[in-house]
């Protein structure tokens, strides 16, 4: 990354720093992708405004990982709706129906974790790059498209509602 320093072996990424990108309506900024870890996992910070979140999911091969730093959040597990608020963390393993919402009125932040690499790269190709100091545009129909498209080049079933 270009936006990181390397002392030694060590990646160093700085606040504020990293590639951000716009998906589902959703900011996502990454501190750490395959490339940077040898294929071992995928770090970003997603900021996700009110009302936004991706529709429901099962990831087939990632593990995936929160950790809440600013915010509240619903996180779908199967059938039901966790209250997620700072300071926790989630961890959903592969093969699970999950989503995530921002029921509040402020954006919350979080840490995602997705183990092993290579998710990111569904990120690059159905978003796109983020406006520095710009809100994401809510989820369009090119968007979804470019989304139900791609979805199973990643091993990611989408489970979208009637009528999407």
């Amino acid at each position: 990354m270009t936006t990181s320093d390397r002392a030694r072996g060590v990646q160093l990424v700085r606040a504020g720093a990293g590639t951000s990108w716009w998906v589902v309506g959703d900011t996502y900024t990454f501190k750490a992708t395959g490339e940077d870890t040898k294929q071992r996992f995928t770090l970003f910070e997603a900021s996700i405004p009110p009302q936004a979140g991706p529709p429901p999911h099962v990831h087939q091969v990632e593990d995936e990982a929160y950790y809440l730093l600013e915010g509240e959040l619903e996180v779908l597990d199967h059938d039901r709706w966790l209250t997620v608020r700072r300071g926790d963390f989630v961890h959903i393993p592969p093969g699970t129906r999950h989503a995530f919402r921002n029921p509040g009125s402020t954006p919350s932040r979080m840490l995602v974790f997705l183990s092993p690499a290579g998710f990111e790269n569904f990120f690059f190709e159905v978003g796109q790059p983020a406006r520095p100091g710009e809100q994401a545009p809510p989820l369009g129909s090119e968007e979804l498209e470019r989304t139900v498209a791609a979805a199973p080049t990643y091993g990611m079933e989408l489970h979208l509602p009637d009528g999407a």
